[in-house]
């Protein structure tokens, strides 16, 4: 049996890694555009915050050593551009023009996905950057300290987006975010939303929420933002306005596609062609709470869904579980998390969201060091079950969110998640601990 992936970064890797784990005999060929394979692109604005790291401290594992110590064909450098179902073969150009032609018995598609960048002028110019690649922070990282960068405009304000402006406050860049729509966090509950911004503000970050840029301009490297009523002078522009899955491959073969052109697959990650697998960011999901498809990118899921391609590849039929778009980030002192649907999301989904707002500690009230956690808990007044969480603060987040996601997947109602045994001591939290305050209120209002 011969198998072609088609990306070579987490879902890709997994996946490979796997099937040669359960099957060595399998000969595994993985496609690769870029020269870099397995890193942490999550750890990119950490590392760049810091000058005096390099940006190859993000490598997981060498291409070398999935060559060498696993037996996989990866070939860095090979842009596949085209997939012929009915011939099954893939076929593509190298870096120096020439081209290249693989057969398959079973094909992966794990393309990931790229940064939005709208087709206006001067998104192109040197000084405007994305976030993404392991290539793209190179390059990022190089032009602040290659340009002596001290301003920097950026534009969106997303996951990404607020973790660079930590980083460049640590490399003394001065920040400005601008976005179209008037809410920072549109999808956050707004008083949960206004104490990141309270954050933000803390640290110098200026906000320009309800501005849509129209075009950049660049004179002698120095860069303008301009929107309409307001531009902003800089010395670098970051877009950070959410990413797409790279499906133009899979469309181009005739493959189905669903919510925001994401690649459709069924539980076993197979798509609309029986010998066509995809996984990771170019794929869509089943939501946990609504059953239905979604497309949220994280890299859980990724790397999961590589394992779950490999055993199914292999012979040992593996069923996906569902995402429940659980995701935590750092905005300087303060940990941001969510997991499930908002309320919008539900409404959509046909549910009736009932939500509270609660404000609790993040220790036992007399136990120094303790600070506000903000919980915002949605839940469904037709069956009683817990369908989102929302919180903020300074401690004590990141993990606690944790609780809640194992609740969606477990389909518990608020009364069930009110009842759970958390843990409690003074250092940690209350004896009531914050999610449980939250539910108890969310059943009063229910």
């Amino acid at each position: 049996m011969e198998i072609v992936i088609i990306g070579g970064d987490a879902a890709g890797m997994s996946a490979a890694s796997k099937i040669k784990r359960n099957r060595p005999e399998i000969k595994v060929t993985v496609l690769e555009k870029t020269e870099d394979v397995s890193y942490s692109a999550c750890g990119m604005p950490y590392n760049i915050a810091d000058q005096d790291r390099e940006i190859e401290d993000l490598v997981v594992r060498e291409a070398s050593a999935f060559r060498e110590k696993q037996g996989i064909n990866l070939l860095t450098g090979h842009k596949a551009t085209h997939i012929d179902p009915s011939s099954k073969n893939v076929s593509g150009v190298l870096e120096n023009g020439k081209s290249f032609e693989f057969s398959y018995d079973k094909l992966v598609v794990a393309t990931g996905g790229s940064p939005v960048v709208p087709e206006l002028p001067g998104f192109d110019l040197p000084g405007v950057k994305v976030l993404k690649s392991l290539d793209d922070g190179r390059k990022l990282k190089a032009y602040i300290k290659e340009k002596k960068v001290r301003k920097a405009v950026i534009i969106g304000m997303g996951y990404i987006g607020l973790e660079m402006c930590e980083a460049l406050y640590e490399r003394s860049v001065s920040v400005s975010m601008v976005k179209p729509n008037p809410m920072l966090l549109p999808w956050m509950a707004e008083e949960l939303s206004s104490e990141v911004g309270k954050e933000l503000a803390l640290h110098n970050v200026t906000l320009h929420t309800g501005y849509g840029v129209e075009k950049i301009t660049s004179v002698d490297d120095r860069i303008k933002v301009i929107c309409k009523g307001l531009t902003l002078e800089t010395d670098m522009a970051i877009v950070a306005m959410g990413i797409k899955p790279n499906s133009e491959l899979a469309v181009k073969a005739g493959l189905e596609t669903s919510i925001q052109k994401a690649i459709s697959v069924d539980k076993f990650l197979k798509t609309s062609d029986e010998n066509i697998y995809a996984a990771g960011d170019c794929a869509d999901a089943y939501h946990v709470v609504t059953g239905n498809k979604t497309w949220i990118p994280l890299a859980l899921r990724a790397n999961r869904s590589g394992w779950a391609v490999a055993d199914n590849i292999c012979g040992n039929p593996s069923e996906i579980p569902g995402i429940a778009g659980t995701a935590v980030f750092k905005v300087f002192d303060m940990d941001v998390a969510r997991t499930g649907l908002t309320e919008k999301e539900a409404e959509k989904a046909r549910f009736e969201p009932v939500s509270v707002t609660i404000k609790s500690r993040s220790r036992a009230h007399a136990h120094p060091g303790s600070s506000t956690i903000w919980v915002h808990m949605t839940g469904d007044k037709k069956t009683g079950r817990l369908i989102g969480v929302q919180m903020v603060g300074r401690e004590g987040v990141a993990h606690r969110i944790n609780a809640a996601a194992v609740a969606l997947h477990s389909q518990m109602t608020v009364q069930q998640f009110s009842e759970t045994d958390l843990a409690y001591a003074p250092p940690f939290g209350p004896v009531w601990d914050p999610l449980l305050t939250a539910s108890n209120q969310l059943l009063k209002k229910m």
